[in-house]
């Protein structure tokens, strides 16, 4: 299979715990072709030219700014990327709409609202609408006629959203389903014309309406937030509000799927847009510390400094090579895929959800990727970074609501683990042999050792797996409530997802380049098995004990084992490039 021209095995979700993987085999950020070069060049100008002068505007929420900037992306086709030629939109592939998220995250408050409408307020229609609900909505949502949101939470149902208590219940003519309760925390809430609302119909079934803000629907005040002050978040009030029969999304007592099936794309278009806010905050510390002196000297010659701007550039080439590597699996599954096939909805669902649990990694690993960078950004400029004339504080401000957004960091580690024990469970992944395996390794007294970037890799997935196979015998049934063995494993099982998506992009990268992702993976990857050590010591000491444990410790040891590398050198080799560049480079 092929992604962007790529050829790229197809691989099941999760696999790569118990698979090898070759360079050649995952996508990159250097595979991008020049279609998609060119999407990144005219965001960058729509950016420059649109967005960036009406900044302040938007952030003061000054009427109709943020609708005009909009309305000019539309007329260029940047809300349209992902639809459907026949509805009005571009009609180009994930690769393209990623590639927006990311140059269009640079400033929270206007990602707010574009990311609002193209992803969770244009997808459930998109993806679940009816043909007549297509030709009604989508050329609206593409050309901004209708701005899009979506109204999931309530007070009393974040992430446990099957708790709604939002009704819909049909009127007597049998003509309208009557909305009655509140949503809250909504993006887009206080301008947007199109709603896709979830309501319980008749109190029991959750299902998915299209509700026009013309039927009923009122808006409360803006929230006063930490960050993304330009953007809009309000609660939503229905009172008996009339939603004609046929804008029923989907089927009756199943707004569950699309929920969740919107969620898991919005994962990994967060994680973009989170490593696109992190460039940004990069560019600002490298700028300030090449400008601010102290002791005589620029502060970017001071070590202390240097290693701060280096592994903020570490993790976002972690982050960076998880998105690319999703992306291309994702398309990998979309082979001649087209809009036109009467099940291209289905056939788009199932490559997504195929890779549910890498979505729900990126979106972790980003967006704690991204409150680093803001944290060490601030840092960099000192108390000039606790000012709110400097840029970097509104970014610190705006970055936090990233572990939150798609579903809560906590959430999504518990997915990342059920989704994979899920699996294993009906068959479609072969953990429990992997697991068995390795125990028959360990009783053969192998000699794991030191060893390069490879056994690195070889190892964590090791870990991974003694880890999960200490958890399910100790816990068996009732591992889903062990929340706190399940976040570390998922903090195991993400960490090694990047380890590896790191070394093979580096293999890949570097053979004839000039570039630093040799010295970037060579840090990353002894850091990563070093935080991996430490999240398998937390399970070990809760699934094990005596004797087992101490024998279960050394075998830890064993298994994360390394040789130390110069980090210290290779981080000034890496934030002197970032300071030659003064921008993320590779």
């Amino acid at each position: 299979m092929s992604a962007a021209g790529v050829v790229l095995p197809l691989t099941r979700g999760g696999s790569f715990l118990i698979e090898k993987r070759a360079p050649a085999e995952i996508f990159t950020a250097e595979d991008l072709n020049e279609q998609h070069l060119a999407i990144a060049r005219t965001v960058d100008e729509f950016w420059g030219r649109e967005v960036e002068p009406n900044l302040a505007a938007i952030r003061r929420q000054e009427p109709g700014v943020v609708r005009g900037v909009l309305q000019k992306a539309a007329a260029i086709g940047l809300t349209g990327i992902g639809i459907p030629e026949e509805f009005g939109g571009m009609e180009l592939d994930l690769a393209s709409e990623v590639i927006a998220t990311e140059y269009l995250g640079r400033d929270g408050s206007y990602s707010g609202w574009h990311s609002g409408h193209t992803g969770i307020g244009t997808l459930p229609v998109l993806y679940f609408g009816t043909e007549q609900q297509k030709r009604k909505y989508l050329p609206k949502l593409a050309n901004m006629e209708m701005l899009g949101a979506y109204a999931l939470t309530e007070p009393q149902a974040g992430s446990d959203a099957l708790a709604a208590r939002t009704r819909a219940d049909l009127s007597p003519d049998g003509k309208f389903y009557l909305l009655n309760g509140q949503k809250m925390w909504i993006t887009n809430g206080g301008e947007a014309d199109l709603f896709t609302v979830f309501a319980k119909v008749g109190g029991e079934h959750f299902t998915a309406f299209l509700v026009e803000r013309g039927f009923g629907v009122k808006s409360g005040a803006e929230e006063h937030k930490m960050g993304l002050k330009g953007s809009s978040t309000t609660a939503l009030y229905f009172d008996n509000v009339p939603v004609p029969v046929e804008n029923v999304l989907g089927e009756i007592g199943r707004g569950h799927i699309i929920a969740l099936n919107v969620l898991n794309v919005g994962r990994l278009k967060l994680g973009a847009g989170a490593l696109g806010a992190a460039k940004s905050i990069l560019a600002l510390a490298l700028a300030y510390a090449r400008q601010r002196k102290a002791f005589g000297s620029a502060i970017a010659e001071f070590g202390a400094i240097r290693h701060k701007l280096a592994e903020m550039a570490i993790r976002m080439y972690a982050a960076e090579s998880m998105i690319w590597r999703v992306v291309g699996q994702i398309e990998s599954r979309l082979e001649d895929f087209s809009w036109s096939r009467p099940e291209a909805s289905q056939s788009m669902l199932r490559a997504v959800e195929e890779y549910a649990t890498e979505c729900s990694m990126v979106k972790v690993y980003a967006s704690e990727m991204l409150g680093y960078v803001a944290d060490e950004g601030v840092q960099t400029h000192g108390g000039y970074g606790y000012h709110q004339d400097y840029a970097v504080e509104r970014a610190y401000r705006d970055a936090r609501i990233h572990r939150i957004f798609e579903g809560t960091n906590e959430i999504n580690r518990l997915v990342i683990c059920g989704m994979l024990l899920k699996r294993a469970g009906r068959g479609q992944l072969a953990l429990t042999p992997a697991i068995e395996k390795l125990r028959a390794e360990v009783g053969d007294s192998t000699d794991f050792g030191q060893g390069g970037a490879n056994l690195l890799v070889v190892n964590a997935k090791k870990i991974g797996l003694f880890a999960l196979g200490l958890a399910q015998e100790k816990y068996s049934a009732s591992l889903e409530g062990q929340q706190e063995v399940l976040m570390n494993i998922a903090d195991i099982l993400t960490e090694t997802f990047a380890m590896e998506s790191v070394l093979l992009r580096t293999q890949k990268l570097v053979a004839g380049r000039d570039t630093v992702a040799g010295a970037m993976c060579s840090v990353f990857l002894r850091d990563a098995m070093a935080r991996i050590e430490l999240a398998a010591r937390n399970v070990l000491g809760a699934c094990s004990e005596g004797d087992v444990l101490r024998a279960n410790t050394a075998l830890l040891r064993r298994l994360a084992n390394y040789e130390p590398v110069d980090a210290v050198g290779l981080r000034r080799q890496i934030a002197g490039r970032l300071l030659a560049s003064e921008r993320y480079v590779v």
